[in-house]
């Protein structure tokens, strides 16, 4: 990715940089807030024109119609059966709204939006010429990352993930006392390719941690993504996703019946689970890896990493029947167990106070007017 692909010791997988030379090291500067991360696997959307707010808010999930100048949210956009088609990252600077996509969406994205504009006054455009550069807010790299954001508009292209928190008309499903990603403040600066140059050039190698580190950190506090946790049949209940990119109270856009009916009188069919693995037999399993209970099925493995304090974990999506014990993944002929963290519940849903009807065969009967006392 630009210049930083150029370092020696440098692994990549095309424009991703999986590390730059010792993956666990980089994980926890990077968790420190002392490292920044390319990340070669996310790709930028400008959305440019006076309407673009007000036609982003009426055909995506989230409530982006007076998003501020420097706010930050994330939006999905989905079928008609509520199932998730696309994600993004949105920053609105006042001028332009930026979309942060997964590389393997932004095309598909950027033409969907295209084709939905009509008459609508906004323009869609995949800069291929920005480059997202990730880190943990708080610490030393901060500074440095906000002074090489590119800012066409006199303010700095920085985006802070929501997932920290539960955004304004959303709501979590996983019942934990303190969330793990209380801590991810994750932020993503966006820079030209001539200021992602000069940093690459400028950086000693401790300050830089490749997508084996950056994974690690997201998987650790269970945040989705749309190329790891999304298939054909992905609502967004299912992933806890209403926590940050849906809001509930929002007027009508496609699919929006759905998230209601599921989330107020239904429960979804599948629910994500974060795993803990035994590491005994030094086999990581890939996404895709089979979940069993037992002989029993129970779903796939969606995300995965060494993290360097939890050791091997991953992020795997159930069958909302799955149990909520111990379970194994099959991975290469092996058996690995694992240890399993509810996140989202099998009731999780069905929210809606509604009062049970009292049925017509247990309504008391009317009073005979015979059995009356006699008036004296």
């Amino acid at each position: 990715m630009s210049g930083f692909g150029e370092l020696d010791g440098v692994v990549s997988d095309g424009d991703r940089i999986m590390h730059f030379g010792d993956a666990f090291r980089e994980q926890r500067r990077l968790a420190e807030g002392a490292a920044l991360a390319p990340l070669g696997d996310r790709t930028i959307i400008e959305v440019s024109g006076p309407e673009r707010l007000t036609w982003l808010d009426s055909i995506t999930s989230q409530s982006v119609g007076r998003l501020a100048a420097g706010e930050s949210t994330e939006l999905l956009v989905l079928d008609p059966q509520g199932r998730v088609e696309h994600a993004a990252g949105v920053l609105d600077d006042g001028t332009s709204t930026w979309l942060l996509a997964d590389a393997g969406d932004a095309d598909a994205l950027a033409g969907w939006l295209t084709r939905m504009k009509f008459r609508t006054q906004a323009t869609v455009d995949v800069r291929s010429d920005l480059a997202p550069i990730g880190y943990i807010d708080g610490g030393a790299v901060a500074p440095t990352a906000s002074a090489a954001a590119f800012a066409p508009n006199g303010s700095p292209l920085i985006w802070a993930d929501p997932w920290q928190r539960i955004s304004s008309g959303g709501h979590q499903y996983a019942e934990v006392a303190e969330h793990p990603a209380a801590d991810y403040a994750w932020r993503v600066a966006m820079l030209s390719a001539d200021a992602a140059d000069a940093l690459a050039a400028s950086l000693d190698r401790d300050a830089l941690a490749g997508l084996l580190a950056a994974e690690a950190l997201r998987i650790a506090a269970w945040r989705p993504r749309w190329s790891t946790e999304v298939d054909e049949r992905s609502l967004p209940h299912e992933s806890d996703w209403i926590r940050s990119a849906v809001h509930l109270n929002k007027g009508c856009y496609r699919g929006q019946e759905t998230v209601a009916k599921v989330h107020n009188l239904g429960h979804p069919p599948r629910r994500l689970a974060a795993l803990h693995l035994d590491g005994s037999d030094a086999v990581l399993p890939e996404p895709g890896a089979t979940v069993f209970a037992g002989d029993d099925e129970v779903g796939h493995i969606t995300s995965v990493a060494r993290h360097h304090e939890d050791g091997p974990i991953a992020l795997a999506i159930l069958s909302r029947r799955a149990p909520v014990g111990d379970l194994v993944v099959r991975a290469d002929g092996i058996d690995i167990a694992a240890s399993q963290q509810v996140i989202v519940p099998a009731d999780a849903g069905a929210t809606a106070d509604i009062p049970r009807l009292t049925r017509l065969s247990r309504r008391p009967s009317a009073p005979d007017p015979r059995d009356a006392p006699a008036a004296s």
